[in-house]
């Protein structure tokens, strides 16, 4: 097995150090070989030059992309899915949210036949260290309830920007992916349904981070989450 693991990252100079620094770390003490893809989207730091300082063990290979101007979470993570050459895909975000360590749940799914794992904060057994304020938590409900319906997929946290795919489904989905904005998870697993992937959901350590890059502090970003939702089944009829 060949692991890769993709991390979108905007202006994350900062945080990209403890992230690789405990990615790696774990990754060496692992018996398979791996890949960790820094992709950053359009950063005006030194995000990539930071990330690519770090001299990872022999059975790893690390690799930066950059490109200009900032396409979006959704692009960044199609653009490192669809360049990685692992048989089992995953993403995972800049900030550490979930711990390396919940990929050994998701490698058991995949294992057990399941052709995705997405981390869960809603699941039975996650803990969740840090919460969001009130108010985005509430409004991240609603938008649940509005996307599964619309939808008709049932999945009570699709944003844990942590998920993992055989290297055959994510190779499939990605490519049919439309959206560049934070709203691909959802349009991804609307797309598993309709190519009869099989995906399982497992709990999750997670932790808010402050001074997050994705912010919906304004109506009008608030009502674009909205627009891109309702544009995936269009931009896939059209198709």
């Amino acid at each position: 097995m060949k692991l890769s693991i993709i991390i979108p990252a905007y202006n994350e100079a900062d945080r990209i150090v403890g992230t690789l620094t405990r990615t790696l770390a774990y990754l060496e003490r692992q018996d398979y070989p791996s890949e960790v893809i820094v992709v950053s989207d359009g950063s005006s730091d030194e995000t990539c030059r930071v990330a690519g300082r770090f001299q990872p063990g022999e059975n790893i290979v690390l690799k930066t992309l950059e490109y200009h101007p900032n396409r979006g979470k959704g692009y960044a993570v199609r653009y490192g899915m669809l360049r990685s050459g692992g048989d089992i895909i995953m993403f995972m975000d800049a900030d550490y949210s979930v711990p390396i360590e919940a990929v050994e749940n998701g490698l058991h799914l995949i294992r057990e036949g399941f052709d995705i794992a997405i981390a869960s904060r809603a699941l039975s057994g996650s803990v969740v260290v840090r919460h969001q304020n009130f108010l985005r938590e509430l409004s991240a409900r609603l938008y649940t309830l509005i996307q599964n319906y619309h939808l008709g997929i049932r999945y009570p946290d699709t944003q844990c920007g942590f998920k993992i795919f055989t290297a055959p489904a994510a190779r499939n989905l990605f490519a049919q992916q439309k959206l560049d904005s934070v709203i691909f998870d959802p349009e991804i697993l609307w797309l598993a349904k309709q190519n009869d992937f099989k995906v399982a959901q497992f709990p999750v350590v997670w932790r808010h981070a402050e001074n997050s890059r994705i912010q919906y502090d304004s109506l009008k970003k608030s009502l674009f989450v909205f627009q891109e939702l309702f544009r995936i089944k269009k931009l896939h009829r059209r198709e």
